[in-house]
């Protein structure tokens, strides 16, 4: 079983039951950005890829652990909108929580354009404010792409 998706379910349930001022988004850090370290917009990558984070003005820590300009990534694939930025973040398999402060993951995606986009979390999955949000890249993958050394 993976537990990753449970552990964000929980802290999400956790925190869904608070009211709006307990919901405060956590401030960020004046010219805070994330973004890709390994990938830039219109790359062609083979189906299964490195992708590597970035983060400039703040720094990263585990969800649940409430330190002062720190958050956690999470990677949004082909979501055309932000989603409320005022709400917890929904894990799903379309939005990946990276939850124990990690900045690189690998992906598997078939053949096609994908679109890929960063958002910086507090501790409890909130956007911050203002939010620290990357560039959406788009991003080909194909068969005929050059394997990556995905270590």
């Amino acid at each position: 079983m993976n537990f990753k998706p449970v552990f964000c379910m929980v802290l999400l349930l956790a925190f869904s039951g608070l009211s709006a001022a307990e919901l405060e988004r956590s401030p960020s850090a004046e010219g805070a950005t994330v973004g890709f370290s390994n990938l830039k917009d219109g790359d062609v990558v083979p189906p299964i890829f490195k992708v590597v984070f970035s983060i400039s003005g703040m720094g990263i820590a585990p969800a649940g652990v409430q330190i002062d300009n720190t958050g956690h990534h999470h990677l949004l694939i082909d979501i055309p909108e932000l989603p409320d930025m005022n709400q917890p973040l929904p894990a799903s398999d379309k939005l990946i929580h990276f939850g124990k402060g990690q900045s690189k993951t690998k992906l598997n995606l078939p053949e096609g354009q994908h679109t890929l986009q960063l958002v910086l979390a507090d501790y409890r999955h909130l956007p911050h404010e203002p939010p620290v949000i990357s560039d959406r890249i788009t991003v080909t993958v194909s068969q005929s792409a050059p394997a990556q050394n995905i270590k």
